[in-house]
């Protein structure tokens, strides 16, 4: 059974960390990620919203198709603490739901919007759903806030150490900061001997230990 607890940083033997990035699919900067993530030879997980996948389902193929994994993030992004039961169980349900049709498996990682979550989102998540609720160590890089790619990249690198899951963002609005930034990451993080993997992965990584 999945923790209640929000996971952002798990203890793992090896040097490997977790890009997520919320909001998409997005058609224009989801593929310019994908390329990243193609040349360094490492995977990551998008955490999508169900009307931006109905939206760019041909975005959301080609994440999947290129080996990363894609996480519930809701079907339209309200702050879930906020909204009752039922339409806290259907904002998780209609997305699953597309995720299976891309996919063809049920998500294991669900990221809760605005970072809100309360007691009883985390047991419906983790109970009825099976889902781990996931965080980050880097919040403090606030890349939806468009605040400069060397602010994204400076505050990341200050937060994160081996097993910890990195936020980012690539829905709604420009995020080719976003873009640089992760580039500038990937590639120093992947000199310095790091694997780049999906939650998921980091999560049986720490399991193993």
């Amino acid at each position: 059974m999945p923790s209640h607890e929000v996971i952002s940083q798990i203890t793992v033997r090896e040097k490997a960390v977790a890009f997520t990035f919320d909001d998409g699919p997005n058609p224009e900067f989801t593929p310019q990620i994908l390329d990243i993530f193609r040349e360094a030879g490492g995977k990551a997980t998008f955490f999508m919203i169900g009307t931006q996948m109905e939206k760019s389902l041909g975005t959301a193929q080609a994440v999947h198709e290129q080996g990363h994994e894609i996480g519930n993030h809701t079907y339209t992004h309200p702050a879930l603490p906020e909204v009752g039961p039922d339409e806290c169980r259907r904002e998780l349900a209609q997305t699953e739901e597309l995720i299976v049709r891309v996919t063809g498996s049920k998500p294991r990682v669900f990221r809760p919007p605005y970072a809100a979550i309360n007691a009883e989102v985390a047991a419906m998540a983790a109970g009825e759903f099976g889902y781990h609720s996931i965080g980050a160590v880097n919040g403090a890089a606030t890349d939806w806030e468009m605040p400069g790619v060397r602010h994204i990249v400076d505050k990341t690198r200050e937060a994160l150490a081996p097993g910890s899951v990195l936020l980012f963002h690539d829905g709604f609005d420009d995020r080719s900061q976003t873009v640089e930034a992760v580039g500038i990451l990937v590639s120093e993080l992947t000199r310095e001997g790091y694997r780049l993997v999906t939650v998921s992965e980091l999560l049986e990584m720490g399991e193993d230990d």
